[in-house]
């Protein structure tokens, strides 16, 4: 069938969500009103690593209201059967109270059921909990790793040993907290042996299948209903073992049970990033050509399981070079087990190579995009294969441009305004172009509107906009005729909703669902002898507004509304889908060139953020206004990593020091200054049917190392840890 005009595609419109959200009428997992739901509240382990020797709940009970007190002394054993779709790390999962094993500071150790919250709360105070407590190993750089993944490919040692030039540094990057503005809820109700939980989740079908496999019941016995996420940055990602807790306790108890976990418990009670140890050896010669580059990579996981992200990626297909060798360790530490968090693992390893390759540079004397462009490979070293797109230096001109590059003093230390030395800085930012299986449902009403549905989220990228967008134009309707559904795991499964894959798939698929519909109605109207389209070529049929008609002739037509009642059809439908393919024939990445520019006060080390510009190829933008939401929120998130995120542990018993918002400092107002976003026009057609690439995570990563490039370039200083702090200028 002919193209559709594309009306909606690619106009900044405005969230159809916003006045839900804006005016408070927006249902949050903990907002549900479920008749009858008693109040949870975990109780958290106090040591940092041992055994539970006792529990006295003796007063909790006794407290007026309380219901019940759960712990792993009355607890049901529960099935906990393999669950490998539920983005579950390898290992074994923390199972909820089913030893007297304490593996983490914080581990829910009991909860306390009440009428009331307040109840709740008081109760879980009253609950004594005696340990035999050991040292817990906490720290990154103390504890043995594991066996590392590692990855070569050429003879990195002894072309770093010939190299001309060579550079031999270690960068560190403190843990991150998502600290979403939603704290993770759930409202867990069973009817027989059927669970219903309203959650907070980035994947509805992700929880449906680990609580279906931790209390041994078939999958459609569980349905997760997850309608608005607040927030989550990657904390959705998994069902964590709060989810649990209120479904043995709604079990337990026989009622419906909400339980939200407290901002401190967020620290503890779902993941976060982990922090990082990384030495990179680059070696090159005195033109800035690369010749090998040497990465040995260490991060944080659980004592049980073992959590990986994709930190080597970068490393083997950013820049070009003939020799490289990898190795990632995983420590093995007595805590929580991360999680993805956005840009995850890319965020982490651009801070090092963007840095370094900063480094060299300077050492070079040479312009830092001069000495990017020099290494620009021609096709992704690390698998033979072409870049599907790549349009990195096209990104780097019009940022230079755009950033008023050229004015530059490339001499550290060389500019000032008043007590404040002045520095810019840039680097560069890839994410991949994650792609998942997914399906839509499309329902054209014989009164003109239409119906969308997917098990999708909206965690905040405005997914109920941008599929309404792609249904309105694929229908030929106006996108307030166009209603858009998510976020409950009876409608068609889609992947995660998380790196930067929703747009490519689940918009693919709605795609799909929508283009069905649209050539079932066309098919039925040239079919029909009443039709003004009888006998007319569907292909030269295009919709608009919801009205059929010849492209070249577009008086000769109908709506659907006509067609459907004429011919006594209450509806049209389709499933649609969307996969990629099982063998990709292409590299595909999306890029991005951030620059910088930054003050330092000369006395006190006070750095503050002065401007910040990034320009993207991130295929086609479907929508420009929440695109722009995306990269500044990136952006932000980036400012945050470079200048004051950062967890502070205990290390006699594991506490997080500064589990609140007062203590760990994420940026606010004054810290953001003039952010912008240029996105170049295109599309990757060979990503997906939409062409889009994914900007979510990509926006994040290279924002730290533009920022601690620039500081370098204020100062003379080099700090390779984050954050970076006054303390370290000093």
């Amino acid at each position: 069938m002919t193209a559709q005009p594309q009306r909606a595609v690619g106009t900044p419109v405005s969230r159809v969500d916003g006045r839900l959200k804006v005016t408070g009428h927006a249902t949050y997992a903990a907002e549900h009103e479920i008749d009858g739901a008693l109040h949870a509240v975990v109780v958290d382990g106090s040591v940092g690593a041992g055994r539970i020797t006792a529990i006295d709940d003796r007063a909790a009970l006794a407290h007026p209201g309380v219901r019940a007190v759960i712990s792993h002394l009355n607890a049901p054993k529960l099935a906990y059967r393999e669950s490998p779709n539920a983005n579950n790390p390898e290992g074994t999962r923390l199972r909820v109270f089913q030893d007297d094993r304490i593996r983490f500071f914080g581990q829910a150790v009991a909860v306390v059921v009440a009428d009331t919250l307040e109840a709740a709360q008081h109760a879980a105070r009253l609950v004594e909990v005696r340990y035999n407590a050991r040292q817990p190993a906490t720290d990154l750089r103390s504890a043995p790793a594991g066996e590392p993944t590692t990855y070569a490919r050429g003879d990195a040692d002894t072309a770093f040993a010939g190299a001309a030039v060579k550079l031999d540094v270690t960068y560190d990057a403190a843990r991150n907290h998502h600290n979403p503005m939603e704290p993770h809820a759930t409202i867990a109700r069973w009817d027989g042996d059927r669970l219903t939980v309203w959650d907070k989740t980035q994947w509805v079908g992700g929880t449906q299948r680990e609580l279906a496999a931790v209390f041994g019941i078939p999958d459609n016995h569980v349905r997760v209903i997850s309608p608005f996420v607040g927030g989550a940055f990657g904390s959705g990602l998994r069902a964590w073992p709060h989810v649990t807790i209120a479904a043995v306790a709604a079990r337990h108890t026989g009622r419906p049970v909400k339980l939200v976990l407290a901002r401190r418990q967020l620290y503890f009670g779902t993941g976060f990033r982990p922090c990082y140890g990384y030495r990179l050896r680059i070696g090159a010669d005195r033109r800035g050509r690369l010749s090998a580059m040497i990465h040995d990579i260490t991060a944080e996981t659980s004592s049980y399981e073992k959590f990986v992200e994709a930190a080597m990626a970068p490393g083997q297909m950013l820049y070009s070079m003939p020799h490289v060798r990898q190795a990632y360790s995983s420590v093995p530490l007595d805590v929580n087990t991360p999680i993805w968090m956005r840009g995850p693992g890319y965020a982490s390893a651009s801070f090092a190579i963007e840095s370094a390759v900063d480094e060299l540079a300077h050492a070079l004397k040479m312009d830092p995009i001069e000495l990017r462009q020099r290494n620009e490979p021609a096709k992704d070293e690390s698998t033979g294969l072409p870049f599907s797109t790549r349009r990195l230096r096209e990104c780097y001109t019009v940022g230079a441009r755009e950033f008023g590059w050229q004015h530059r003093n490339p001499a550290p230390r060389s500019t000032r305004d008043g007590d404040w030395l002045i520095g810019t800085g840039m680097a560069t930012s890839v994410y991949d172009t994650a792609r998942g299986a997914a399906q839509a449902y499309a329902r054209l009403e014989a009164n003109g509107a239409a119906l969308v549905q997917s098990a999708t989220s909206d965690m905040g990228p405005g997914t109920y906009t941008s599929m309404t967008q792609v249904a309105a134009d694929a229908l030929g309707l106006a996108m307030d005729t166009v209603r858009f559904e998510l976020g409950d795991s009876l409608m068609p499964p889609t992947p995660p909703h998380g790196g930067s894959q929703t747009m490519a798939s689940v918009g693919s698929a709605v795609l799909n669902a929508c283009d069905k519909v649209r050539h079932q109605a066309v098919t039925l109207a040239v079919n029909d002898l009443r039709s003004p389209l009888h006998g007319a070529d569907p292909a030269d049929v295009i919709v608009r507004n919801g009205r059929m008609a010849l492209k070249n002739d577009p008086a000769r037509g109908e709506s659907f509304r006509q067609l459907l009642s004429r011919n006594g059809r209450p509806h049209l439908e389709a499933i649609g889908g969307f996969a990629p393919p099982g063998q990709d024939r292409s590299s595909f990445y999306a890029y991005g060139a951030v620059f910088a520019e930054v003050a330092v006060d000369a006395q006190l080390g006070l750095v503050r953020l002065r401007r910040m510009l990034g320009v993207y190829d991130a295929g086609r933008i479907v929508s420009p206004k929440l695109a722009d939401s995306q990269a500044l929120g990136g952006m932000v998130g980036g400012i945050g990593s470079a200048l004051l995120e950062h967890t502070v542990t205990d290390p006699r018993d594991g506490r997080i020091v500064n589990a609140n918002l007062a203590d760990y400092l994420v940026p606010v107002n004054a810290d953001v200054p003039e952010l912008r976003a240029i996105y170049l026009d295109g599309s990757d057609p060979q990503a997906d049917p939409l062409g889009v690439k994914g900007i979510g995570e990509v926006v994040h990563v290279g924002v730290a190392p533009a920022i601690a490039n620039a500081v370098f370039h204020a100062t003379g200083k080099r700090i390779r840890s984050l954050p970076i702090t006054a303390e370290s200028l000093l």
